[in-house]
């Protein structure tokens, strides 16, 4: 019988390794899987990479783990949004480093590790200090440069329920990220306020199949 619920968060996270990529799912205080980024925290693993749209709000969830120093690197479309206090301390510390991306592109790369496909095209930081070092190509009399897929060892994930399966929905914006970066990690874990039966939700409000999730914890509001 296939069953992807773990009892606890410190089994959800479970084996994560040092130097790991880790998708971090949320946009804004949406979204956001503050219960498994603390767990990681109590989980140990250092030397991380961090692949999320902000760089965590306040001290709380991803906030938190950058704040343990066990964070190397960030991969981030927007380091400096409302609250973003302990990045800031530690990018000005030199205690961790960015990788800046637009934020079409980040998801556009994360898509295609998903795909796995080699990359994409894109006019987006022609002519920037984000195109140096990178493969130009002149298309149809317009500069592109390459992006390179971008893809996680894990994705902390955040969902309103999910079933045994693996199946999640969400609830309006928390949707953001999650289903891309389910998709684009070797292992996919996601916290959900409800764990629900099979068949309790509605085939069309699935908006991440189960094949892509690996472990599911109840964590309620």
């Amino acid at each position: 019988m296939i069953d992807k619920r773990v009892r606890s968060l410190a089994d959800a996270v479970a084996g994560i390794p040092d130097g790991a990529t880790i998708l971090c799912a949320g946009f804004g205080g949406a979204g956001l899987p503050d219960a498994l980024c603390e767990a990681v925290i109590e989980q140990g693993a250092r030397d991380l990479t961090i692949v999320a749209n902000n760089a965590g709000t306040g001290r709380t969830g991803l906030a938190a783990l950058l704040a343990t120093g066990r964070v190397k690197r960030i991969i981030c479309s927007f380091p400096r949004s409302s609250g973003s206090v302990v990045f800031e301390e530690l990018y000005a510390a030199g205690r961790i480093e960015l990788e800046l991306v637009p934020q079409g592109i980040i998801s556009e790369r994360m898509r295609c590790a998903a795909a796995g496909l080699g990359g994409f095209y894109s006019p987006v930081s022609v002519g920037t200090r984000l195109a140096e070092g990178k493969e130009h190509r002149e298309i149809d009399g317009r500069m592109y440069v390459l992006e390179k897929p971008l893809k996680g060892d894990v994705a902390l994930l955040a969902a309103d329920r999910g079933d045994r399966w693996g199946n999640l929905s969400y609830r309006k914006s928390a949707r953001n990220f999650n289903p891309t970066m389910a998709m684009a990690a070797s292992l996919s874990i996601a916290q959900v306020r409800h764990f629900v039966e099979l068949g309790e939700i509605d085939p069309e409000t699935v908006i991440t199949p189960g094949i892509f999730v690996d472990r599911l914890v109840e964590v309620p509001a």
